[in-house]
């Protein structure tokens, strides 16, 4: 009997569920190919329901070629169907960590949840034309709020047309680093230490990647060899020292002398606590800096909003590299962030986002007796401490046994044996509750 072989819901089941349950018979090969399935007729008795429920549900099987129906001919259920799972050996999963220290993550908890919503709202009045696929290069309303906002915030001198907006700054940093293959640039050198993460986008389109060393001034720029060079000059990450004046005149003076382009990955630089946030590099030399940044550390990396302000023979490259990938940022959200600007609540939830990282930085000095290494400036939402005892890998095993998760330095550094250990610290992601029990488990593995 077919009801046997089906796993029909209790109750009499109507033609949707009829065909579910018989999609999946076959699929899993209890209906095997070739096999004759009974009348609609006797179907119907069997079960207790309508003939024409049977046959909607047969027609729409045969329509998705899961059943052969010939005229003057059975019924039968279609060759080649049947899909056993494959046998996947079971893993256990970790369990996740309880705190979360990592770097580079906000406080998820303080996202402006009110204005996003009454910004949403207003994005929605859109005309019907805003609905259509879209510039690739960005909303023109968000390309102009934010040229606004990072020539009033960071000093950057760019125009709507220079800036394409990105989906994260990952999808930014490649598209630039095919347009540089493109060109023919070969190789691209890194701060060292950075991020891994970055540093494989370029590697992976085939460019060298070089890694040049960091002091308490910021990258050595004598040491600078590629036609390209990544920097994070407001706040270096990961070490947290911020590029002083004489080094940025240098560098700045070595990509006009010998057409050297500059990323400025500014990725936190609203973020300085102890004085005015320093301006951007690209400002002081926009057709050799190509500036990047983002909303993922001032409200969330799931809005995947990203942008880069660009030099004027790089924006068509760009531009049509991004039309052609597909991977446009969400139009709603670009219309909302617009909304957020040009309103003045982005301004307002940075600055109360300012306030409370100051504190958290503090509180965390305050806690922990290591000194930070190097001696990074108050800005972000990181702290590197050194190690003077124990290894990295102790103070990540240490950290697993108090569910806490966390970097140590030595993953982003270019050169294995480039520096001292250290771990890295992120004081952001914590909800305001979980903060304090987060510090005195950090506290217990650092003193252990």
């Amino acid at each position: 009997m077919w009801s046997a072989v089906l796993d029909l819901p209790a109750g009499r089941p109507d033609s949707r569920k009829l065909a579910e349950a018989a999609r999946a018979a076959i699929r899993d090969g209890r209906l095997p190919a070739g096999s004759r399935v009974p009348s609609t007729r006797s179907l119907a008795q069997e079960l207790g329901i309508a003939r024409g429920t049977v046959t909607r549900s047969y027609n729409q099987l045969a329509s998705e070629g899961f059943l052969v129906a010939r005229q003057g001919a059975p019924t039968i259920v279609a060759d080649r169907l049947a899909t056993p799972a494959p046998e996947v050996p079971a893993e256990r999963a970790a369990p996740a960590p309880r705190w979360d220290l990592r770097p580079g993550r906000p406080n998820l908890s303080a996202f402006p949840r009110r204005d996003w919503l009454a910004a949403s709202r207003r994005a929605l009045r859109a005309p019907d034309g805003d609905l259509d696929y879209g510039d690739p290069q960005g909303h023109p309303a968000l390309r102009e709020a934010l040229a606004e906002y990072l020539s009033r915030v960071r000093a950057v001198a760019t125009t709507p047309g220079q800036i394409i907006v990105c989906n994260g700054y990952t999808q930014a940093l490649s598209l630039l680093s095919k347009a540089l293959v493109d060109e023919g640039t070969a190789s691209v050198d890194f701060e060292d230490p950075s991020a891994p993460l970055l540093r494989d986008i370029p590697a992976g389109l085939g460019m060298r990647v070089r890694g040049v060393p960091v002091d308490a001034d910021g990258i050595d720029v004598t040491s600078v060899r590629g036609p390209v060079v990544v920097v994070t000059p407001a706040h270096q990450f990961p070490l947290g020292v911020a590029m002083s004046s004489a080094r940025r005149t240098e560098l700045v003076q070595r990509a006009k002398d010998e057409d050297l382009l500059i990323v400025e990955d500014d990725y936190d630089g609203e973020f300085r606590f102890d004085r005015t946030p320093v301006g951007s590099l690209q400002g002081m030399a926009p057709e050799h800096v190509v500036y990047a940044g983002t909303a993922s550390k001032t409200l969330a990396p799931a809005l995947r909003l990203a942008w880069l302000a660009l030099p004027t023979r790089l924006v068509e490259p760009v531009r049509e590299l991004k039309r052609h990938s597909g991977l446009h940022a969400p139009l709603f959200e670009q219309l909302a962030m617009a909304e957020l600007i040009s309103g003045g609540a982005y301004d307002q939830h940075v600055r109360r986002s300012r306030a409370t990282y100051r504190q958290r930085r503090e509180r965390l000095l305050e806690l922990v007796d290591h000194p930070p290494y190097p001696a990074g400036i108050a800005a972000g939402l990181h702290l590197t401490l050194q190690l003077d005892g124990p290894s990295e890998d102790d103070v990540l095993v240490r950290a697993r046994a108090e569910s806490v998760d966390l970097d140590v330095l030595g993953p982003h550094r270019v050169r294995p044996s480039g520096g001292p250990p250290g771990v890295v610290v992120g004081y952001a992601a914590p909800a305001d509750d979980d903060f304090e029990p987060a510090l005195q488990a950090l506290a217990a593995i650092l003193r252990r």
